[in-house]
């Protein structure tokens, strides 16, 4: 995040601007308002300084630059008390003038749940002037308000009714008695809402935290509820409070591009053409590097039939040849535009113009070939400008499968045929996997069996030559090429059980095949491929697993009756060797010899699922982890626990190896002849079949 976002800086600044005074604090007000245009805290900070040092103008100034987008009730109140200050003793006209800007505040931010205390002000600010009709209409607009107040300003309406006329008063309390009832229910849901928004957050761009996240559920959630108008006030009414709604909201989350669009929307929706206008105005302004709000904007411009202010906003996407988010998508935008409103012929010219640019991609050509042949019905241009294209992107499989797609939807497959041996001539063995499939499929369409089988071939030897270790296999047939050679899109030749049962023989044939080093695998009694270093002990008890044998003594292996049928998509990839093939692994393996003598003693990887727990570890308990030179030597009790077990010296106090033999004596202490090592188990899909090694 750029740092001019640092909200605890622009904190501890606006501490310091306080002390100072208003000449050596303005600057930094000014600093921290430009990167935080919309903290209407700063804002009545800024204001109140300059009011302290008597600059009405400057603080008319600031009101003028920051009320309209900061409807935040502390600073219209700071603004109140600014116009009463002024014209206090300007008479008449001065009284006018502050009435005046009580009707501007309420009409501004007098929906919102704190402005009690403005109304307050207001009816207090009357009752001086003894202005009964305007008294009685600010009481009832008050009451029906949702705030804070609601149940003060209801009993002071009360009294002033009864005050005056009580038989009208018996009339105007009985109507506006279920209006405030009313009201009361809506605002105590309203205030539920909107006491999970944090008014003092400073508008920052979005990182994602689950802070700014919560604040955007919960705008969200009350700008839902005030669109349901619950409290069935009147459309122009209702308008104004969920304006007021979203004009706070963007006071917070100015940075958030749906936001603004949803605000221009509901705008657009509710009749507001021109309003929506401006908030995709001061939308670009504030998040001027999100390209969607500007297609949005020329989109409404364009919807309302204003294509010269379409055109310009386009014009601004291109600006320095198209390069953005995404390269050459504003070129392409801007010739589908020329089409819809000036025609075929501006289109064209534009893309001559365009080629030229050095952020055209090939994209673009693909868009206005559609364009020639889509709407000009012009299949000679549009060939014409993938043959052009072909000269700049002829190793870009993406422009040579769109080609390919041009010329079959014509069902050009002689041009297509040719098309694809060009490819495959030119791109590398790695680029060409997708041009191959294509090709697979467009012979089960357009060709015969022996074309359609000969493809096939030419695919197994590209990825043959790719794949290395899986060349022999590659060049076999197999029943998954029919499956996939009669497949028809969701159509499956098979039933998900043999698919499943293809996919696991396939897996076993890729692991049969897998060289865990350049010999064949380890055998029983022989030595890992990875050897350790010499100065590490190994213990000629531990017992390696017999991979090679055909019926297993001391390996894991994977039951294939109960391994799981879920289907498997696609082909499986092979994995890698349990021990190197992985440069930064084989340095690890080299600087740690421990690890190596602890790898070697693990049964080879095989397919199948998940290892037993208890089995890894008595793999574990056999291995011979060397300690290092600083580890304590066991005690003599130690010693006499683990009788009968080849002793090493230095070896490091392993709590849980020790419980586990400790276990493994009180078993033999018990059942006589039983032992943990000697022990058969069964558990899940594996069959374990252990030696007594203890």
């Amino acid at each position: 995040m750029d740092p001019k976002y640092n909200v605890q800086a622009a904190s501890y600044q606006a501490n310091q601007a306080r002390r100072l005074p208003i000449s050596e604090a303005a600057p930094i007000y000014e600093n921290l308002l430009t990167a935080f245009p919309t903290a209407a805290k700063y804002w009545t900070q800024y204001a109140e300084a300059q009011m302290a040092a008597n600059d009405d103008e400057a603080t008319k100034n600031i009101f003028t630059r920051c009320l309209m987008k900061c409807r935040h009730l502390p600073l219209w109140q700071t603004y109140i008390n600014f116009i009463r200050k002024v014209n206090a003793n300007n008479g008449q006209e001065g009284q006018d003038l502050i009435r005046k800007a009580f009707d501007f505040v309420i009409s501004s931010v007098g929906d919102d749940i704190t402005s009690g205390p403005v109304w307050l002000d207001y009816i207090s600010f009357l009752k001086s002037g003894n202005q009964i009709v305007s008294l009685r209409k600010a009481y009832q607009k008050a009451i029906v308000t949702p705030n804070h107040h609601m149940d003060q300003l209801w009993s002071e309406y009360q009294g002033f009714e009864n005050t005056y006329n009580k038989d009208l008063a018996k009339s105007l309390l009985a109507e506006f008695s279920q209006k405030f009832n009313g009201s009361k229910a809506v605002y105590w849901e309203r205030r539920n809402l909107v006491k999970d928004i944090d008014f003092g957050m400073l508008a920052v761009p979005p990182t994602g935290s689950p802070r700014e996240e919560g604040q955007w559920m919960a705008w969200k959630k009350l700008l839902a509820f005030d669109k349901e108008n619950r409290q069935r006030i009147d459309i122009a009414s209702c308008n104004k409070r969920i304006e007021l709604a979203y004009e706070q909201c963007l006071m917070y989350l100015c940075h958030y591009p749906d936001m603004w669009y949803d605000y221009a929307m509901w705008l657009v929706k509710s009749g507001s053409m021109d309003a929506a206008v401006k908030v995709f105005e001061r939308a670009i302004k504030a998040v001027p590097e999100s390209e969607m709000l500007r297609y949005a904007y020329a989109e409404l411009e364009e919807s309302r039939g204003a294509i010269k202010a379409a055109k310009k906003i386009y014009e601004s996407l291109l600006g320095d040849g198209g390069a953005g988010t995404s390269p050459g998508l504003a070129q392409i935008q801007f010739l589908r535009f020329l089409r819809r409103t000036e025609g075929i012929e501006a289109a064209r010219s534009y893309f001559l113009e365009a080629r030229k640019s050095p952020n055209c991609t090939y994209n673009v050509y693909v868009a206005y070939a559609n364009i020639a042949l889509c709407h000009d019905k012009n299949m000679k241009l549009a060939h014409n400008v993938f043959e052009a294209g072909m000269k700049l992107f002829m190793h870009e499989p993406e422009y040579i499968l769109e080609y390919l797609e041009h010329l079959i939807r014509l069902n050009d497959d002689i041009n297509a045929r040719a098309l694809f041996e060009r490819a495959l001539c030119s791109l590398p063995t790695e680029k060409s996997v997708e041009i191959l499939n294509r090709f697979v499929k467009f012979e089960q369409t357009y060709g015969n069996l022996t074309s359609m089988l000969k493809v096939e071939q030419r695919k197994k030897e590209a990825l043959s030559r790719i794949g290395g270790e899986e060349q022999p296999l590659s060049l076999e047939s197999s029943l998954q090429d029919v499956v996939s050679r009669y497949s028809f899109r969701n159509l499956c030749p098979c039933s998900m059980k043999d698919l499943d049962h293809l996919t696991r023989q396939e897996s076993l044939s890729r692991n049969m095949n897998r060289k865990v080093d350049s010999s064949s695998p380890v055998p029983t009694e022989a030595k890992p491929s990875v050897v350790p270093d010499s100065s590490v002990p190994v213990s000629t008890k531990v017992v390696y697993p017999a991979t090679n044998q055909t019926t297993p003594t001391t390996a894991v292996v994977p039951n294939p009756v109960l391994q799981s049928q879920t289907p498997v998509a696609g082909n499986v990839q092979t994995t890698m060797a349990l021990v190197g093939g992985d440069p930064k692994f084989d340095d690890i393996l080299k600087t740690t010899p421990a690890l190596v003598a602890f790898l070697t003693n693990m049964p080879q990887q095989v397919g199948g699922p998940t290892p037993d727990v208890d089995v890894v570890l008595s793999f574990v308990l056999q291995s011979d982890i060397p300690s290092n030179s600083t580890s304590r030597k066991r005690k003599a009790n130690e010693r006499e626990v683990v009788e009968g077990v080849k002793h090493q010296p230095e070896l490091p106090v392993d709590v849980f190896k020790m419980r586990q033999l400790q276990k493994y004596h009180r078993t033999g202490s018990q059942t006589g002849s039983a032992s943990y090592g000697s022990s058969s188990c069964s558990s899940g899909d594996y069959t374990v079949v252990t030696r007594n090694t203890i």
